[in-house]
């Protein structure tokens, strides 16, 4: 089994470009705990970055990995040089309706 979480950011205006020159440093991260970044989308129209991130295991697992990334002193020092662009986050558990 594999969990599916969809993250939806809001950027401030203008300010996509520095999202995106960012965004690569977390990712080696991310794979430390067993993530996978399946997607990643940026609207610059519309200032929004969508991306999903996969994980083995059920939402409990997922969350328990997620619980020591984000504690981790690795996610730390990718968070240094973090630009603060996301004025707003939504984050979901998806199910993939095309799956046969």
């Amino acid at each position: 089994m594999t969990t599916v979480q969809l993250r939806r950011y809001r950027l401030e205006p203008g300010r996509t470009a520095e999202f995106l020159a960012w965004f690569p440093t977390v990712l080696p991260v991310r794979e430390q705990y067993g993530f996978r970044v399946l997607s990643a989308y940026a609207d610059h129209a519309l200032d929004t970055f969508t991306w999903a991130v996969a994980h083995d295991g059920d939402e409990e697992a997922f969350r328990t990995a997620l619980e020591a990334y984000d504690a981790s002193p690795e996610r730390a020092a990718a968070f240094e040089t973090f630009p603060r662009v996301v004025t707003e986050q939504v984050n979901g558990f998806v199910d993939d309706v095309l799956a046969r």
